[in-house]
């Protein structure tokens, strides 16, 4: 299990311990002796409802808060496949509304009430929480879907149900599967929030040392009415109320209000009306009580970002703050933005307030160790979104597909050479810049990204 450290380190390595410690990076990288200082433990600091919410919103926060952390059974909808059985499950870490846990609940979930599901090699104990998407059909067309990774034969609440689990290990046998982890939504009302023009506004600023560092990006765009999309690894869903209907069926097989139809063509395998959720109009004389992914939408909305980590001492201020400047020097601050802020909104306490996300929330070609052949929206199969960074201090696992858990081999991934499929990544020139910096700058910077 992943060693859970309880502060954010200050690392200073005396120069006669190099040789015993140094990593190659790659053929032409330097030496490394900077390491991850590791998930910081403590209060969780998010998970928590935003300030400035009515007694009301208050209510609703507590009421959908319930909805996201319930499990979910046949009767309700799950199924015929499913990845898991509740929203909680896969946003755990620290808090309701994070990231994947320390220890992968879907292990248990294959075989609840007696289903008959392997457990697929890419799915382990103590690694991340995952989806899997397969890159092309049988005849060589794309497909980009997400494939349920359990299906409910088997299980006590669903006699006679005939689902047949896909053969996963094949799919890995031909390098055909790229996987996908959670992505935390705290402060995602406010991230709702950020104007359309701001984003744009950010993203032709500075364009003479975005030109140096080779960086461009774009934003993923809605279909129909252009506007920016801004969630998901590949910022393909417009708002958290579709963001919350796709998990919902996609995740775990309930059809509903904004995705009706049932993943898979298993009429014994029904055991819910269809749609599985909807809105709720019974015995009411007033506003209709919100359907799940109304419930799913809401919690998100009003979760409040996480905290920033707060120095203990000097010292550690002193590398937090020293690492903040490395980290803007690098270039890196170019894609993941520090701050923007929200605009006008219904609920006052999103509206015009500063929103420390540390990302651009556009697309940029990552390059072929990153990318994964799968397109959603106008996002190719080697551009990924700048991940938000706050929050980041407390997470296990890291990049679309959890490869990793240490902070250093996460950067590193971001360096890649462009091939006859794809360019070269976009943080290239970020990254050698990185590898040049001394070896305390190093550390600064990794000692700032775990104060997020």
């Amino acid at each position: 299990m992943t060693t859970v450290k309880t502060a954010v380190m200050i690392v200073i390595v005396p120069l006669v311990m190099v040789g015993a410690l140094q990593r190659i990076v790659g053929a032409t990288d330097p030496l490394f002796v900077a390491t991850d200082p590791g998930v910081r433990g403590g209060l969780p600091g998010a998970g928590g409802r935003i300030g400035g919410l009515t007694a009301s919103q208050k209510a609703f926060f507590a009421a959908s808060r319930d909805e996201f952390e319930e499990t979910e059974d046949v009767d309700q909808g799950l199924g015929p496949s499913f990845n898991l059985d509740s929203c909680v499950g896969c946003h755990s870490q620290p808090a309701s509304g994070g990231s994947s846990p320390a220890e992968n609940p879907q292990v248990a979930a294959a075989n609840r009430l007696n289903a008959w599901n392997y457990v697929p090699s890419f799915i382990t104990l103590n690694g991340p929480v995952r989806e899997a998407r397969y890159k092309f059909n049988d005849d060589g067309t794309p497909d980009g879907g997400v494939h349920g990774l359990f299906v409910i034969a088997g299980r006590d609440d669903a006699p006679g149900c005939s689902a047949t689990q896909e053969d996963f290990e094949a799919q890995v046998a031909n390098h055909n599967v790229s996987f996908r982890i959670p992505t935390p939504v705290f402060g995602a009302g406010l991230i709702e929030m950020i104007p359309d023009a701001a984003i744009e506004a950010n993203r032709l600023a500075s364009p003479g040392q975005k030109a140096l560092f080779g960086i461009s990006g774009r934003a993923n765009r809605n279909g129909n009415d252009g506007t920016i999309a801004r969630f998901g690894w590949k910022a393909q869903n417009k708002s958290l109320l579709l963001f919350s209907g796709e998990a919902y069926n996609v995740e775990m097989g309930v059809s509903n209000d904004l995705f009706p139809d049932e993943r898979g063509d298993y009429q014994d395998c029904q055991f819910a009306g269809s749609p599985n959720t909807v809105l709720n109009f019974d015995g009411q004389t007033g506003p209709e009580v919100p359907s799940a992914i109304e419930h799913f939408g809401l919690f998100m909305r009003f979760l409040a970002p996480p905290t920033p980590f707060v120095a203990a001492t000097a010292e550690e201020n002193a590398s937090i703050a020293a690492g903040r400047q490395s980290f803007k020097d690098a270039g890196c601050a170019l894609c993941h933005t520090p701050s923007f802020t929200s605009g006008n909104s219904s609920v006052a306490a999103l509206a015009n307030k500063p929103v420390r996300l540390f990302s651009d929330l556009l697309v940029h070609n990552m390059g072929p160790r990153l990318a994964d052949q799968v397109s959603q929206g106008a996002a190719g199969g080697d551009e990924f979104r700048s991940a938000p960074l706050w929050g980041l201090g407390q997470r296990i696992f890291f990049l679309h597909d959890g490869r990793t858990s240490d902070l250093v081999e996460a950067i590193r991934a971001h360096r890649s050479a462009g091939n006859l499929q794809f360019g070269p990544s976009e943080a290239n020139k970020s990254i050698e810049t990185f590898y040049a910096l001394s070896e305390t700058s190093k550390q600064n910077l990794l000692n700032f990204l775990r104060s997020l």
